[in-house]
């Protein structure tokens, strides 16, 4: 059993931590294990490589924005645009509401394999493995041959304790991570920008996840927010939080004064250069293109939001191949 951390415990090992992974980074060689701390688990070493092997990850499409067309219209416009599967939301608002998976959730899956397509990632609201929907949602899900879930975020409360809440958040973990291995399918949480948001920073959400397996509870890096909240640091973070990383999120953004404002991949802040490091550490998982710089709740924007995806893919394309 793990003991909690102090606060002193965790910013100590926080900044040790990152401090070996900068220099790990600079240096080009293996980042050296970090010494026993009760915060972080030891990193595994980065192995160079060509580039990303096409035959391991595949590429899905976030299909958000198409809520409006039925299952086999969805289908046969994403096979169109040449992706190997979807990222389907399975929550409220999404294409399929939690209480009607058993019925609704099959007939996606049928019009996607039609088209030789798949549910890559099942976009939920899970994050409570007490919730009784939970396991009936998931059971459904692992039972189509579905792999992996994105989880709901979790949030401060900024009038506590960071340390505090961390501490009571990985039981939570620990139990969701528990009840994946026995339904056997995988969660993902993704360290979304916000002020209050859990894994916004990653040094927490590295904390959370230390000694859970990836297999049960993985990272859906997010390189757009990863970007936002880390500035130039995010190479720092990505290094860290690299042993857990399952699944890559890849959008992009730009600065407006103050305001973050979501762009055309290949046209913001996002460095191409994360592909490059990512392939460096043998990363054959799938990779998740998501296009949020149109409205997306109103249909007369579908096709343009097919023209801005297809865009999008072919600048993916163009990275993964330098």
């Amino acid at each position: 059993m793990r003991t909690a951390i102090s606060r002193r415990q965790a910013i100590t090992a926080c900044m040790a931590t990152m401090t070996t992974s900068t220099l790990a980074f600079a240096s080009g060689g293996e980042k050296p294990a970090p010494e026993s701390t009760p915060l972080l688990s030891q990193m595994s070493s980065i192995r160079p490589v060509s580039a990303i092997q096409q035959t391991a990850s595949s590429i899905c499409v976030f299909t958000k924005p198409f809520n409006s067309l039925s299952f086999d219209e969805l289908a046969a416009r994403i096979g169109e645009l040449g992706f190997d599967g979807i990222e389907a939301p399975v929550r409220k608002g999404g294409h399929i509401e939690p209480a009607e998976v058993d019925d609704k959730l099959p007939r996606l899956v049928a019009a996607l394999a039609k088209r030789n397509l798949k549910i890559t990632v099942m976009t939920s609201d899970i994050n409570d493995p007490s919730d009784p929907e939970t396991a009936r949602v998931l059971r459904v899900a692992a039972g189509l041959g579905i792999r992996r879930y994105r989880m709901g975020y979790f949030k401060y409360d900024l009038s506590k304790s960071i340390v505090d809440q961390l501490n009571q958040l990985r039981p939570k973990f620990h139990e969701l991570a528990a009840m994946n291995r026995d339904i056997g399918i995988q969660a993902l949480y993704q360290n979304h920008a916000g002020v209050n948001t859990v894994g916004a920073p990653l040094w927490d959400l590295n904390y959370l996840l230390d000694g859970i397996d990836v297999n049960e509870i993985g990272v859906a890096y997010d390189i757009r927010h990863a970007t936002v909240e880390g500035g130039k640091s995010w190479p720092t973070t990505f290094n860290l939080i690299r042993p857990h990383i399952d699944t890559v999120y890849v959008k992009d953004f730009a600065w407006e004064g103050k305001k973050v404002v979501n762009v055309p991949l290949g046209s913001g802040n996002v460095d191409r250069d994360f592909i490059s490091m990512l392939a460096k550490t043998e990363f054959q998982g799938p990779i998740s293109l998501h296009e949020e710089y149109l409205d997306h709740k109103t249909p007369e924007l579908v096709p343009d939001h097919l023209a801005a995806i297809k865009r999008d893919l072919a600048t993916l394309r163009t990275w993964l191949k330098t």
